[in-house]
């Protein structure tokens, strides 16, 4: 078994897979992580790994705490991956989103494929029908475009996510929801429109936090895929012991 971990902005989401098989999947705060592990470890006594993607900032300590219950394996740019790395600065590119565009060339071969990750920010990703990874960009999520319209002006109220009740927000409560959802909905569909229109044979896999709201509104026909991190994560760990 292995238990995979995956550190973002926010929060920490983890799973624990036999061969390709979710077992169960977990999600908690940063501060529990050393607690929340060793309960998950304490349920599944077979886990022999613990492999680890993190763009937060928990040290690696953090995890060393369980070596002498399991392998601990971290991520890194040196790491093999199953693309060609096209982007003109691979070592500022995010571990999450390389650990993304490896699952997507795994999963899907020989496609064309778009990731859109939507959590904190929202990320995308694309990789070629000939394994190369091209780049992508980077944009804020929900709440960032909530919090940034709160923070960036003088009387504009910190609001939390809301389905508007129209595209004509009627106060200004309503305007920012429209505003809000309503745009982050049109970017996406907007980028994907763009990337149809360049390639053929193409895929679209979306996930992250928010996939789940996005995936019941955006236009395109898509892959909605919550855990998709997690799964890629034991993925390109299986294609990194065939391939070391």
């Amino acid at each position: 078994m292995i238990l995979t971990v995956d550190v973002g902005n926010t929060r920490i989401k983890a799973a624990v897979f036999e061969e390709n098989n979710v077992l169960e999947n977990f999600v908690f705060e940063k501060n529990e992580l050393e607690k929340k592990i060793k309960k998950i470890l304490e349920k599944f006594q077979n886990c022999s790994d613990l492999v680890v993607a993190s763009v937060g900032n928990i040290e690696k300590e953090s995890f060393l705490t369980f070596e002498n219950r399991l392998n601990v394996h971290f991520f890194t740019h040196e790491d093999v991956f199953p693309f060609h790395n096209q982007y003109a600065t691979p070592k500022t590119l995010g571990i999450d989103r390389m650990i993304l565009a490896a699952g997507a060339t795994l999963q899907f071969p020989k496609k064309n494929r778009l990731v859109i990750d939507a959590g904190t920010c929202i990320t995308y990703d694309f990789i070629d029908e000939n394994d190369n990874y091209l780049g992508g960009a980077i944009s804020p999520g929900l709440r960032l475009r909530y919090e940034s319209l709160h923070q960036f002006t003088a009387k504009l109220p910190l609001l939390t996510f809301e389905e508007p009740e129209n595209y004509v927000g009627n106060s200004t409560k309503q305007a920012i929801h429209s505003g809000v959802v309503n745009g982050f909905v049109y970017e996406i569909d907007g980028f994907i429109d763009e990337y149809r229109a360049e390639f053929s044979n193409f895929i679209i896999i979306l996930t992250g936090g928010d996939a789940e709201f996005l995936a019941k509104r955006l236009k395109n026909t898509i892959f909605a895929n919550s855990n998709f991190l997690l799964e890629s994560l034991n993925q390109t760990f299986q294609y990194k012991i065939d391939n070391d």
